[in-house]
């Protein structure tokens, strides 16, 4: 076999492995989540907070849930507390990982009690550990209910809004 052709066989082996581990990765990484939401439908505190950063940032779909580390535990114990937090399931999910393999980041849509939500966040990898860092839930509107939103939120979003310019 000559160079040329020994070179493409190894570059074509280079790169399945590559592709290989990046999928690997993937897999731990959806199970990460998906063992995170696990923890809340089974109201595991612990195993669920373990699953995120000590300084992790949850926004809730609310305008007003913006929680930074412990002060989410802290407003999630009462719903653990009752035996069951909430339970959310995957319709499907997007991981993407940084070059350094050290930052995840992914999107999701799931099925919830509050309908179809999208869920996005960021993942870090400390200790060998992948953790949550920063988690947005969102609820999904179809853009042909958008106008009717609207004017259920009204007078909610004009008094927000006013407190948060004063705020700013």
């Amino acid at each position: 076999m000559n160079c040329s052709k020994l070179g493409v066989v190894f570059l074509l082996f280079f790169s399945f492995s590559l592709f290989a581990q990046s999928e690997q990765l993937s897999v731990k990484i959806d199970r990460k989540i998906s063992d995170w939401h696990q923890a809340a439908a089974e109201a595991d505190l612990e195993t669920y907070s373990n699953c995120m950063t000590k300084d992790a940032v949850f926004i809730g779909t609310d305008p007003t849930e913006y929680w930074r580390g412990q002060d989410f535990i802290d407003f999630a114990k009462p719903y653990f507390d009752r035996g069951k937090a909430w339970t959310f399931y995957k319709l499907n999910r997007h991981i993407y990982i940084g070059t350094a393999k050290q930052t995840a980041w992914f999107d999701e849509l799931l099925d919830t009690p509050m309908g179809i939500c999208r869920g996005s966040g960021i993942l870090v990898k400390q200790k060998d550990q992948w953790k949550i860092k920063h988690y947005v839930l969102s609820i999904t509107i179809p853009n042909e209910n958008v106008e009717s939103i609207k004017k259920l939120n009204r007078k909610f979003n004009q008094s927000f809004i006013k407190t948060q310019k004063a705020k700013y």
